[in-house]
Formats: C-alpha cells, structure tokens, sequence
C-alpha cells in the first residue's frame, strides 16, 4: 500500500525491488507516460503508461487480516523465519 505521494491509499502488487537504489515498482501505482518513437514493423508508437520506480519508505505491506497497512516483525517457527505483522501478529508469507 502506498502511504505516501500521488497515490497514497492505494494498493498493488510489488513487481520488482532495487535493494541498492532503496526503490520498489508497484503494478499499477506512480503511473507516467512515455512518448514511444514507431520502430517498424510491430511497434506503432505513441503514448504509453507505465509504473515508475518509488522510494522504499513511501509503500508498506498490508496486513491480510484487516487491509490496512502494517510494520512487519520477522519471527521464526519451526526453524523457519517468517515475516508476521507487527500489530495483528499475522503471517504475510
């Protein structure tokens, strides 16, 4: 879920994650529209919309409970680590 920016209260789902550029892409969320050039035969150019990169800080899990957006606490169960919510205690994996 998004918590800050143009789309803060809308959720999507997390397409890829830049660890070393503390960004994250949303499907569906910080839309921009890139002007294409025809490149022949397929491509016909023109307006396209797709997701941009935002920073880390402005999305954060929801809690599968009640939808809304949680701090997560990594615990370990039967030898495994899982990522729970901090306020419900719900597992998100």
């Amino acid at each position: 879920m998004c918590i800050a920016g143009k789309d803060t209260g809308r959720t999507g789902t997390v397409l890829e994650v830049s660890p070393k550029d503390e960004r994250v892409l949303v499907e569906g969320l910080n839309m921009v529209k890139r002007h294409t050039k025809a490149r022949p035969p397929d491509d016909p150019g023109g307006i396209i919309e797709k997701p941009a990169p935002m920073h880390i800080s402005n999305v954060m899990p929801v809690d599968p409970s009640d939808k809304k957006p949680c701090r997560v606490r990594i615990e370990e169960k039967d030898g495994e680590r899982i990522r729970v919510s901090a306020r419900t205690g719900t597992a998100l994996d």
